[in-house]
Formats: C-alpha cells, sequence, structure tokens
C-alpha cells in the first residue's frame, strides 16, 4: 500500500476562489477561528465526540480546501465528502445550526475579505449547515 504524498504546499491555481482569497492560509484562519468558538461553546461542543478538536479541524480545513478549488488532500486521505452520511450520527436541529453558524460568522468576520468573497462563502456555509439538519424542530 502506498501512501498519498501531501500536495505541493506551493499549490496555486489562480483561476479557483481558494487562489483569489488567499489560499491555504486563509482556510485555516477560518477553521481555527471557527473552532475556537466551538471549544467554547458547551451546547455545540457536544456534538463533537473527540476530545481533541484538533482532527475535526483539519478535515474541515482540507474539505473546504478542496471545495473551493485547492489542492484534493481531502478526497485522497478521506474519499468521497458524503457530508450528509458523516453527519447523520448527531441530531442536528436548527438551535445547532444557528450555533455553527454564529461561530462561523464570527470566523469569518475576522478573515475580513472582499465583500464579494466573504458573501459567496457565506452563502455557501449558510446552505450546507441548513442541509446538515436531520432533527425536525419541536
Amino acid at each position: 500500500m502506498t501512501s498519498t504524498p501531501d500536495p505541493d504546499p506551493t499549490y496555486t491555481r489562480a483561476d479557483t476562489f481558494y487562489a483569489a482569497v488567499g489560499g491555504e492560509a486563509t482556510f485555516r484562519r477560518l477553521v481555527g477561528a471557527f473552532y475556537a468558538g466551538v471549544a467554547e461553546d458547551p451546547e455545540l461542543r457536544a456534538l463533537y465526540p473527540e476530545e481533541d478538536l484538533g482532527p475535526a479541524t483539519e478535515r474541515l480545513t482540507l474539505f473546504l480546501i478542496q471545495y473551493w478549488g485547492g489542492p484534493t488532500t481531502y478526497s485522497e486521505r478521506r474519499g468521497h465528502p458524503r457530508l450528509r452520511m458523516r453527519h447523520v450520527p448527531f441530531a442536528i436541529d436548527s438551535a445547532q445550526r444557528d450555533r455553527w453558524l454564529h461561530h462561523m460568522r464570527a470566523a469569518l468576520d475576522g478573515l475580513q475579505l472582499p465583500a464579494a468573497y466573504e458573501q459567496t462563502l457565506w452563502d455557501y456555509l449558510v446552505g450546507a449547515a441548513d442541509s446538515l439538519r436531520n432533527v425536525r424542530d419541536a
């Protein structure tokens, strides 16, 4: 069995959203700030079974990098994203979605991206978060 090497850290494609917003460093800052908020939120933190949020941080970072046009490391390591399937074990209702979006909004605001890029990323995050709800609200 051979392992897939890590992508070239100088990877750039100027025609991607990934490159336009600053590449890997931007997504690492976004996800790092997001999980800092999650760590301090007992209600949302309960959805993360791992004691260490580091692996979740890495998975989300690699997923977003790939989704927005960066290296395909996520799929090389984990296969197809299958987001809904991967989230089925967790009861996610509107309250959890809203907590998730609260922390992601704060993290996104911290990036200070140009308005068009910020809106594009936010629209995706809102849609993705909403699509993962799997518990009907009371």
